[in-house]
């Protein structure tokens, strides 16, 4: 299952981006977007996001 953006949360810091080694982690009006099909369900994200707003 991918990771999960909280919009309210994200604060578009792009933390998560930087730290996805897969590459799936895109920015779209200034909050975080994860490709379901490039996710490889690793959890990086997850703990690189400072404002916890990614979850799987």
């Amino acid at each position: 299952m991918p990771a999960e953006v909280d919009n309210a949360k994200c604060t578009g810091c792009e933390s998560c981006v930087d730290e996805c080694p897969a590459g799936a982690i895109s920015m779209a009006d200034g909050k975080a977007v994860v490709d379901a099909d490039g996710c490889i369900d690793c959890g990086a994200c997850i703990d690189a996001c400072p404002v916890e707003a990614l979850s799987m």
